[in-house]
């Protein structure tokens, strides 16, 4: 492909409406162009790398033995009202209403549509176990649609369901599309890691969010310093600290804080440290109102809350049901007295001589025994987890790292199956539940990681496996009718080799062309000029390399057509040593 004959314009300026790294360099290469917020058009050489990335996920999701689909992206509403999620899902979904004013939805997601289409076409066990898949565009409404790619209301997504008649069944298709994922995200070039994870409205018991470690990421990644334990920081958990000795108490007794509300006032008032403070919040458990308790230095981890409790949906009590339940105003609730459920983070087990809120206002209690002054329920990890903590699995100390979720694996269970009704005769031809499982990968949030983690300050360094091209081919000399027809031989030469070229034929100076071709980043670069001929080659050189070789030009296309299978060899190594 000639560049004058592509549309690609690239940008020397940073656009104001990129914040991240990756962000500005899709934009500045020619890649994308924004259109409104969270809607973006792929220009020819993104869309190019976009369709790598697809055609990786498709031959791996082929290799484990998923069959491709394609489902509407434009669903009815009450499939949602059926699972439960329409509510769930909220503002997030995109809906409207046809001219017969039915409720639609734009999917986000759609394991409401292939659990369907699977209950209808799955009736023996004979036809398990079942994997579809799907690469199709998804609408959420962000409300803050930022970072480009990253966070859009339009995306493209792979999304693949499996259906199988055991819960062992059900293991054994999980790890046929973990292991999948490890393969597609190093044949992307990606230094991905698989964290456990939280599983939000989509439901189920345990997951994993495959990560893209990176600065820019938008979620912390708790890992240990010590061993494998990794998760994301709505999962993580921590190994609690011991009790302390059991000590004699004073009674409780109240102690005036005039004004004192937040745990910084508080403790200043009393002259203590935070840790030393209960932290009491009255939460909303599926409507009943409920007591979570962590130290005053920590923060609730409402996922953690909402599985301790078992419940639905999970909210923070407003300032009329907190004066109601409590008496108080907001700021001085506490366990003591109160008959609520009251769940205490493990952290406060054997916790006495403490500070709470005396459930009246301007006032704390102080030498709190929780044990002794309060009916705990339970003491659950409640609490999000900090560097410095300690690790669930070896005790070893904790750290927080950033990283980009690129891909995210469910063991759904039957939640789907049952309100569906997906069931299948087995062998004895009595009725039973499928068990589910169902696995997303970003990919047009794939493509902006690979930007993000290869880059340098010059622009974009891709990999072969994902770039546009392989090769850009740089004319310096197009008025010189023989060095233009040099060029324009070679780039043939590497076509029949099968290897792409975009072939720069601007006339536009030569630091024009070398900025550019490492603001693109292609994988190798070909220089094509008079001086070069003259000498009797062209200069090659790879764009993470400052070396640059002198090929002879009868030599050139089967030497760098070498050097792309040597460079595509290599990702396919490592993929293979991935442990996949």
């Amino acid at each position: 492909m000639r560049w004058t004959r592509t549309l690609l314009a690239t940008l020397r300026d940073d656009p104001q409406e990129a914040e991240i790294d990756s962000h500005k360099l899709l934009l500045r290469a020619g890649l994308i162009r924004r259109l409104s917020g969270g809607l973006y058009t792929f220009l020819p050489l993104g869309l190019r790398a976009l369709r790598n990335v697809e055609r990786i996920v498709r031959e791996e999701m082929d290799r484990a033995g998923a069959i491709e689909i394609l489902m509407p992206a434009l669903q009815p509403a009450d499939l949602w009202q059926q699972s439960g999620r329409l509510a769930a899902m909220g503002p997030t979904m995109f809906t409207l209403k046809d001219r017969q004013e039915r409720l639609l939805a734009l999917g986000p997601t759609h394991e409401e549509v292939v659990t369907d289409l699977l209950s209808r076409e799955v009736n023996s066990y004979r036809q398990l176990p079942c994997t579809v898949y799907q690469i199709q565009t998804k609408f959420r409404d962000e409300i803050r649609p930022r970072f480009g790619l990253m966070r859009a209301k339009e995306f493209i997504m792979k999304d693949a369901y499996s259906f199988d008649t055991t819960l062992e069944a059900a293991d054994r298709s999980y790890q046929a599309m973990y292991d999948a994922y490890v393969r597609i995200f190093a044949r992307c070039g990606l230094r991905a890691r698989a964290v456990e994870a939280d599983t939000g409205d989509i439901g189920g018991k345990w997951s994993h969010e495959f990560m893209v470690m990176a600065d820019a990421g938008e979620d912390a990644v708790i890992e240990c310093e010590g061993c494998a334990y990794a998760a994301n920081q709505e999962r993580a958990e921590r190994k609690p600290p011991e009790a302390p000795p059991a000590a004699p108490c004073p009674a409780a007794a109240p102690v005036p804080t005039p004004g004192a509300r937040t745990i910084e006032q508080v403790a200043a008032f009393l002259q203590c440290r935070p840790d030393r403070l209960i932290k009491t919040l009255v939460y909303l458990a599926d409507g009943r109102p409920v007591l979570a308790l962590v130290a005053g230095d920590r923060d609730v981890n409402e996922h953690k809350l909402k599985r301790a409790l078992s419940a639905r949906k999970i909210e923070l009590a407003d300032e009329e049901t907190i004066r109601k339940v409590t008496g108080a105003p907001v700021g001085f609730a506490g366990p003591v007295g109160l008959d609520l459920p009251a769940y205490a983070d493990a952290g406060l087990r054997g916790i006495v001589d403490a500070f709470t809120g005396a459930n009246r206002a301007d006032t704390h209690l102080a030498h709190v025994d929780l044990g002794r002054d309060a009916r705990i329920a339970d003491f659950p990890d409640l609490v999000i987890v900090q560097a410095g903590d300690g690790c669930p699995h070896c005790g070893g100390r904790l750290r927080v790292a950033r990283g980009i979720e690129v891909g995210h694996v469910f063991k759904l269970g039957t939640k789907y199956a049952d309100a569906f009704q997906a069931r299948y005769l087995n062998e004895k031809g009595q009725a039973e539940t499928m068990v589910m499982g169902c696995y997303g990968i970003g990919v047009t949030r794939t493509l902006q990681a690979v930007v993000e983690q290869c880059r340098d300050a010059d622009g974009i360094a891709w990999p072969v496996s994902v770039a546009p091209y392989p090769v850009a081919l740089l004319l310096l000399d197009p008025k010189d009718p023989a060095v233009s027809a040099a060029a324009v031989r070679l780039a043939g030469e590497l076509e029949a080799l099968g290897v792409d070229v975009l072939l720069d034929d601007r006339e536009e100076r030569p630091g024009v062309k070398f900025k550019d071709a490492d603001l693109v980043g292609l994988p190798f670069r070909i220089v094509v000029g008079a001086k070069g001929l003259a000498r009797g080659g062209v200069e090659i050189k790879r764009r993470t390399s400052k070396e640059t070789v002198l090929a002879p030009v009868a030599e050139a296309a089967g030497r760098i057509a070498g050097l792309v299978a040597e460079a595509r060899r290599a990702l396919e190594a490592v993929n293979a040593g991935s442990g996949a």
